[in-house]
């Protein structure tokens, strides 16, 4: 029997679109920030209703956002991919804490600040014999939804990762006025325009606002130039 999740890929088009394939399922992730107005939550927002193969936007311009409508081809959208190929182990540094190892790949960094919180991750590591201290840890780099920031149990060596199902969310910053990328959960394969397919990880943002300079991956480019996709209205914060 074919496991569901095996034809689940998405191609990068060359200087087009996202060509998803699989049903994968499709819905607004909203990034939600506590008291002290740092990222905190996930809140899953509106569902988007998909074919078993659709196509989205990341050349930003879309006036059917997320989804392509073919204005790649009027902007003449220069979609090369710049991106690594390199394995995300080889991509990252390392902090070593008491009880946690932290791997950080910077440039994944997709700008959501969930490593903030507490006094951010980097300073956090170093006080891992607490349990509080290791317990946030883990919660923030598993919120990263780049995957730039992995935890690994020193003692056993094993990466601590929250299993995710697979699916696709379109991520919204309230807090920050702007609209940010394609969030790949659960071990979806990503395919270059090449056929070749890049590192099959657990979290992955992909660049729809068309200017991340690590394409196809987010550089948080998005936040840089306040890309709005027009799905939901931001209430600028004075």
């Amino acid at each position: 029997m074919i496991n569901p999740k095996d034809t689940m890929k998405i191609v990068v088009s060359k200087n087009g679109p996202y060509v998803v394939s699989g049903s994968i399922p499709l819905s607004m992730l909203i990034i939600e920030p506590n008291e002290e107005g740092l990222s905190w939550n996930w809140k899953e927002g509106k569902k988007f209703s998909v074919e078993e193969s659709y196509k989205l936007c990341r050349c930003g311009r879309s006036k059917n956002k997320p989804f392509c409508d073919g204005s790649h081809q009027k902007i003449k959208f220069d979609g090369n991919e710049t991106a690594t190929r390199k394995p995300f182990a080889r991509q990252a540094k390392t902090y070593d804490g008491p009880k946690l190892i932290l791997k950080d790949a910077e440039n994944l960094c997709a700008f959501a600040r969930f490593c903030d919180p507490g006094g951010q991750i980097w300073n956090l590591i170093d006080e891992t014999n607490d349990p509080k201290a290791r317990e946030l840890t883990i919660r923030e780099a598993n919120h990263c939804p780049a995957g730039r920031l992995v935890v690994q149990d020193k003692k056993t060596g094993k990466e601590i990762e929250h299993k995710l199902p697979p699916s696709i969310g379109v991520v919204e910053d309230p807090a920050l006025g702007c609209s940010g990328p394609l969030w790949v959960r659960g071990e979806i394969q990503v395919e270059s325009e090449d056929g070749m397919p890049y590192e099959i990880r657990n979290r992955v943002t992909l660049c729809r606002c068309g200017m991340s300079s690590n394409k196809p991956f987010c550089n948080g480019s998005h936040a840089s130039i306040k890309f709005r996709d027009g799905l939901v209205e931001f209430v600028r914060v004075k």
